[in-house]
């Protein structure tokens, strides 16, 4: 069994997020093989620019969707069958945990998580055969699902379906978010097929994979927690070609496929600023990527997370922008402890990187 440290695991997951920037075509990057996260405004435009030279957003091979724990993910097109296909649950407790934050809401809702999943799927598809905005399909559809999957929201004045039902719905009910669009608008996926309700134990077995790919080694419990369900649950897709490797004590895994770069994985020297929800900052064992609590604190927080600012491996502090007019982006760069000039200058360079992806043409850095 390979024996690891946190700098070997460290310098491996940055190569293997692709921040070498060494791709020459978006579609390579792995961090779309298990999808990325587009939470906040430009997050998923700015975590591409950290890897590679161009832009993806108006790029029709790339699809985004409510996907993993019901949050939007950028996918390519063609693989959003495979992706839909891995989120049918395995059983009604995997179905119910992927709930998560309504869990209890369900659970009233007199019926199984199973079942008011794929009910509000069928509404979905039966009313998005158009782009819609969010408001006006969960209007429509909760005259169609039972009363149990509604609530009154007293903010709208309104009734409506349970959000994480409709989010983890959407994509089973063949329907996508449109890009770049605000107020959240659904659209049908192109050729979606029938409503599939049968588990599909391979689908689900490879986003686990592609998980303790990117973010391996990794345990059951990471991939479960990304995922949303159970360790129980991830048990049962568990991949066959996996190969062990002993990290600060505890066993844990990675593909086969992986061990060679695992064993000897390039020098983490890069500097980058990567925006929040990025995919290097998702992974579940967070004391790998920042050992210190306090700085946990700082980066991952209940609202409102910063950037991450990562130097030679480490993450080296914190960035927040506010637009300054039109046409200039201001930075505010917190570092946790100082860095050598040549970072501070590289720091200042990806900056310039990010405010030409979001559109702007000046900048202003400050250093906290």
């Amino acid at each position: 069994m390979l024996e690891v440290d946190r700098e070997q695991v460290v310098a491996y997951r940055i190569a293997a997020h692709g921040l070498h920037r060494t791709a020459r075509d978006a579609a390579e990057l792995a961090v779309f093989d298990l999808g990325l996260q587009s939470t906040q405004r430009d997050t998923a435009e700015v975590s591409v620019a950290a890897r590679f030279d161009g832009s993806f957003v108006d790029d029709g091979r790339f699809a985004l969707a409510w996907t993993h724990r019901g949050a939007p993910h950028f996918h390519r097109a063609a693989e959003l069958g495979a992706v839909t296909r891995a989120l049918v649950p395995l059983d009604e407790a995997d179905a119910m945990s992927r709930m998560g934050w309504q869990r209890r809401q369900v659970e009233a809702a007199g019926m199984s998580a199973t079942d008011g999943l794929f009910t509000a799927a069928r509404a979905i598809r039966q009313v998005v055969d158009k782009p819609m905005t969010k408001g006006a399909v969960s209007t429509e559809i909760t005259k169609i699902v039972p009363p149990g999957l509604s609530y009154w929201c007293r903010g709208c004045q309104a009734t409506h379906i349970l959000e994480q039902v409709m989010r983890l719905a959407a994509i089973h009910g063949g329907a996508r978010l449109e890009a770049g669009v605000n107020p959240a608008t659904l659209a049908p996926i192109a050729g979606r097929g029938r409503l599939r309700t049968t588990p599909d134990v391979a689908a689900a077995t490879e986003v686990v994979a592609r998980y303790l790919s990117l973010h391996g080694p990794a345990t059951a419990s990471e991939a479960a927690g990304f995922i949303g369900t159970t360790v129980t649950t991830v048990k049962k897709m568990w991949p066959s070609s996996l190969a062990e490797a002993r990290f600060e004590g505890r066993k844990t895994f990675l593909p086969v496929s992986d061990m060679d770069l695992l064993s000897n994985p390039p020098e983490p020297g890069v500097v980058r600023l990567l925006p929040p929800w990025d995919p290097y900052l998702q992974s579940r064992d967070r004391a790998t990527i920042v050992p210190d609590k306090a700085r946990q604190r700082e980066i991952w927080k209940i609202l409102g997370n910063p950037g991450a600012v990562l130097v030679d491996g480490e993450v080296a502090g914190v960035w927040r922008t506010k637009a300054g007019g039109r046409k200039r982006l201001d930075f505010t760069v917190t570092l946790f402890d100082p860095v050598p000039p040549a970072a501070r200058k590289a720091v200042a360079a990806e900056a310039e990187r990010v405010a030409a992806t979001r559109g702007f043409t000046d900048l202003r850095v400050a250093w906290g």
